[in-house]
């Protein structure tokens, strides 16, 4: 398998892994305010996604997959609200453990590196076409 198209698939995992975040990050913002009705339940809690290395022995290369998509553990914030069903005794709703700046932030970060990889294929493509029109 020649360089270019190799480029080209490990970009193409680089693209899904960031689509993947990205979804993750929307789910985030999607439930910043979402809170339990019951109280002493938890509410919403932020999910984190990682990263891993994998080796693709057939392309031999490294190629960057989701090892895992898990909840943050940060503690939960409270906040005085008794008129809410999910309120407890003391008149205090548990929050999500979401900082929208921060979801924006990594939104940002994953949208650069979605385009950067995409302009590594677009660039292998670029190359692919060129050389051929030499060979014609």
């Amino acid at each position: 398998m020649d360089d270019l198209s190799v480029s080209s698939k490990v970009a193409s995992a680089g693209m899904k892994a960031q689509a993947t975040r990205l979804r993750v990050i929307s789910e985030n913002l999607a439930n910043a305010d979402s809170t339990s009705e019951i109280p002493g339940r938890e509410p919403y809690r932020r999910k984190l996604i990682t990263f891993r290395n994998a080796l693709n022995k057939e392309l031999g290369a490294d190629q960057v997959k989701v090892k895992r998509i898990e909840n943050d553990k940060t503690p939960l914030k409270s906040k005085y609200d008794p008129a809410h069903p999910g309120a407890n005794a003391e008149g205090y709703v548990q929050v999500p453990n979401v900082n929208s700046l921060v979801e924006l932030m990594d939104m940002r970060e994953a949208q650069r590196s979605y385009e950067a990889n995409m302009n590594v294929i677009s660039t292998s493509r670029s190359m692919v076409a060129k050389t051929l029109e030499l060979l014609k």
